[in-house]
């Protein structure tokens, strides 16, 4: 019998209390979509926390059904960090899966 550990899922803010720890790791991390932030040009959106942000890179994985702008998501990908022109680290996940609950489920 095989048995897999499931991949611990984090928040945006926790990531980002030690970004450089993750670094080049899958990771999974929960948020919600930053109104105003998807870029169908780039592929990439904000990925909100309480007090921290991750753009999410989506060229490798598909947009699923219920995803939209302010709704809270879960993403698969790996970190990577990089310094911004005026040497502010920029982080962000390359993503491979990106999952919506399902509303019904939530609803009274």
């Amino acid at each position: 019998m095989v048995t897999v550990d499931p991949q611990v899922q984090y928040s945006v803010d926790e990531i980002m209390n030690e970004p450089e720890s993750f670094e080049g790791e899958s990771v999974f991390v929960r948020g919600i979509v930053l109104p105003g932030t998807m870029d169908y040009d780039n592929l990439v959106f904000t990925l909100q926390g309480i007090s921290e942000t991750l753009i999410v890179d989506f060229n490798d994985s598909p947009i699923p059904d219920g995803f939209d702008e302010g709704r809270t998501i879960a993403v698969r990908g790996v970190l990577h960090g990089e310094l911004s022109a005026d040497g502010t680290p920029i982080w962000t996940i390359d993503s491979f899966e990106i999952q919506t609950g399902c509303p019904s489920k939530y609803e009274a």
